[in-house]
């Protein structure tokens, strides 16, 4: 087993920041229809910063470790730096080729913390198409929406 596939799975059996916190700044809910899916993520904000990241979620091992690596990198990120974070830096932190099948599992995280900055912020949710960074044009474009 190669040792990108063995961090993700250690990532899963042992998520890091997996707790709910007790008092958040912003709470949000993304679910993965396509799959099952789910995360809840809890954010602490203090002065624009990721204080504390909490999270919860259910479904497989790539969806579940890419919280947990994303939930180690965001401690401590102004929110406009978790903001700036693209499917580029998701792969970069899982390591492994993920095919078509399985990029809106590795990109749960990513959309769910998005989203909840944006609830912070008071702002509409993005859709999957601008998390993913898809043009309008790309045939993916169809297994996403």
């Amino acid at each position: 087993m190669d040792v990108y596939a063995e961090t993700i799975l250690e990532h899963y059996r042992h998520p890091q920041g997996k707790k709910r916190l007790p008092s958040p700044t912003v709470t949000h809910e993304e679910v993965n229809h396509a799959c099952g899916d789910a995360l809840t993520v809890d954010l602490v904000l203090r002065d624009g910063n990721i204080a504390v990241i909490g999270w919860e979620g259910t479904g497989c091992a790539i969806s579940q470790a890419g919280m947990s690596l994303l939930s180690e990198e965001l401690s401590g990120m102004t929110a406009e730096g978790a903001e700036a974070l693209t499917k580029q830096d998701m792969d970069a932190m899982l390591g492994v080729p993920i095919g078509p099948r399985r990029f809106k599992c590795a990109l749960l995280s990513l959309h769910t913390v998005k989203n909840a900055l944006r609830k912070w912020r008071g702002e509409e949710a993005q859709g999957w198409l601008e998390t993913v960074q898809l043009a309008e044009h790309e045939p993916l474009r169809r297994i996403i929406t």
